[in-house]
């Protein structure tokens, strides 16, 4: 075993060649060290980032899957109401189904209005392309002209979207004579 000595021209506190040797060792440990410790990092990262994106497309298939649950539970009351008034068709007199109807009406409104579903019915507005379907003009003395005069069929908006526009008749200005 031989030792190197510390040259005599060398400043002092100058490391000789083997204590560098172990110097630069024990940084090259420290760096592999560190170069590991990130690199458990990146594959933590990595696999915390693949878990979100599996979390993230169950929640997507299961509100696909679910998306109708809502509705379906606000629309079973009125089933339920029109089952009802058909079993009792035979026994109850036309004042009664009559009843019996406009209460089924009145809880398919509560339902469309807990869903978000919006009727659109315009009489006496100004005909709004992106919102009705004229399906004729008529001359009136009495409405505005290019306004809703009367509507065929009420339209429908689901949370601000149009699913259904309104079929209307809209007033023109009267013939002249």
């Amino acid at each position: 075993m031989t030792t190197e000595a510390t040259p005599p021209d060398a400043p002092e506190g100058a490391e000789t060649p083997q204590s560098e040797l172990e110097t630069l060792r024990a940084a090259l440990a420290a760096a592999e060290a560190q170069v590991a410790q990130h690199r458990d990092q990146q594959l933590r990262a990595l696999a915390e980032l693949e878990n979100v994106r599996k979390r993230a497309q169950r929640d997507v298939e299961s509100a696909h899957r679910f998306s109708l649950e809502k509705l379906v539970q606000e629309l079973i009351p009125v089933k339920d109401s029109l089952d009802l008034a058909v079993e009792n068709a035979a026994k109850a007199d036309a004042a009664a189904l009559v009843e019996g109807q406009a209460a089924t009406s009145r809880l398919f409104d509560k339902a469309f209005e807990r869903i978000g579903i919006t009727v659109i019915d315009p009489v006496g507005q100004p005909f709004d392309a992106n919102q009705h379907e004229a399906m004729m003009a008529q001359p009136s003395s009495t409405a505005e002209p290019n306004s809703v005069l009367m509507v065929v069929q009420r339209g429908y908006a689901l949370n601000g979207r149009l699913v259904r526009p309104a079929r209307v008749i809209v007033a023109k200005a009267p013939d002249p004579a």
